[in-house]
């Protein structure tokens, strides 16, 4: 007997404007599975599943594949994560549009030169490949998107520190009119969008990343037009700036991720002034703990991050590592904790991190997700071990 609130596969194909194979054919790829199944084996559908078949067509139309799209999709329609999708589902959009425009530009400069020439000029025919090749690192960058998001958002939400760790962070750089400054691996611009207001007129920014997809965003979000600002692709190993350029470098949770460490230590202290400052961020050991903890409960196969970034560059050993090039070197941390009361942003969370838990937890997505709620019934408290290291060259 069919329930209120429930469709029969042909009246979610019906009501979707999709075939009945289609919607079979997700069933089948395990990508959009029915809410209910009778015991007679008819498929039912809720409201909540035209949701996540919203989401599958996205993709599908800007171009992903069936297996892409099963990694980059959840099963919840918690309207906090919704939100969010629709947001990351925005920039991908933006993205492409863009992306499309510069094709559409070097098609035409390719045509024209070869209309005015009547010779195939190769540089630009070698430009256009690349462009059109670009759509390969769309996946990438909306995981990379997604994964910031649900990291921000958890702290945002929950941390118990009134000032953010942007606003902290931007205090610490004691800014002033005149300044030339660089920021490493800058994300999505969080700590300059966050504290435009209380920025200096008179002061200089390039704001860098490897990443061309997160330097997009940055540029969307801080917006070109601000003349304070320029935007630079940039790997911090070899940083395309002259000696003694800079009066601040910031790296904001950036140095554990390089492979060379003291390569880029050693960039950054070329391109800085005499007397000017390095500033860049990290956690200890104890950082976020709690969620470890809590994931290896649930299944002990699961590992949150393949490496112990801490170990690599953290506040227990960072100052190994700046001790070579700068001196009165200072540790400052940030004050801080978590007291999460709701699962969702716990499971984005654990979700967004870059070890082995998608194999293991979205298979058991609902199983996880019922386990946190559990967890975050009585608040559940997260330790906050982050802060920087602030070196001057001599």
């Amino acid at each position: 007997m069919k329930k209120d609130g429930y469709y029969t596969s042909g009246e979610f194909a019906g009501m979707a404007n999709v075939s009945v194979r289609t919607i079979r054919f997700y069933d089948k790829k395990n990508i959009l599975k029915p809410s209910r199944v009778s015991e007679s084996g008819i498929r039912y559908y809720t409201d909540s599943d035209f949701a996540r078949l919203q989401q599958i067509l996205l993709l599908k139309y800007l171009g992903f594949s069936l297996d892409d799209i099963r990694e980059m999709t959840v099963d919840d329609m918690d309207w906090h994560y919704m939100l969010n999708s629709l947001k990351l589902q925005q920039k991908l959009v933006q993205d492409r549009i863009e992306q499309l425009q510069l094709v559409e530009r070097a098609v035409q400069d390719t045509a024209a030169a070869l209309e005015t020439g009547h010779e195939i000029d190769w540089s630009q025919m070698l430009e256009l490949i690349r462009l059109t090749g670009m759509e390969k690192s769309l996946k990438s960058q909306y995981q990379n998107a997604s994964n910031i998001s649900a990291r921000i958002r958890l702290h945002s939400l929950y941390s118990q520190n009134p000032k953010g760790w942007f606003p902290w962070v931007f205090e610490q750089c004691g800014l002033r009119d005149g300044m030339t400054v660089l920021e490493l691996g800058s994300g999505s611009g969080s700590l300059w969008t966050e504290n435009r207001d209380r920025l200096p007129r008179e002061v200089k920014i390039v704001v860098s990343d490897i990443s061309e997809g997160m330097l997009r965003d940055a540029r969307r979000e801080i917006g070109s037009e601000d003349s304070r600002f320029r935007f630079e692709n940039v790997d911090a190993h070899r940083i395309p700036f002259p000696e003694e350029t800079f009066d601040l470098v910031i790296a904001n949770h950036v140095l554990f991720y390089c492979e060379d460490i003291d390569g880029v230590c050693r960039e950054v202290y070329r391109v800085l002034r005499r007397g000017g400052t390095f500033l860049c961020s990290t956690y200890s050991s104890s950082h976020m703990k709690e969620i470890n903890e809590l994931v290896r409960d649930f299944d002990s196969r699961v590992t949150l991050s393949a490496d112990k970034l801490y170990e690599r560059f953290g506040l227990e050993n960072g100052k190994e590592y700046l001790q070579p090039y700068y001196e009165n070197i200072e540790i400052r941390r940030y004050e801080d904790r978590l007291l999460v009361d709701r699962p969702e942003p716990l499971v984005d969370y654990v979700l967004s991190c870059h070890g082995n838990q998608n194999q293991y937890l979205l298979e058991r997505y609902k199983e996880f997700r019922n386990y946190v709620e559990q967890k975050t019934s009585h608040v559940f408290s997260i330790t906050k071990d982050a802060g920087i290291f602030i070196g001057t060259k001599a």
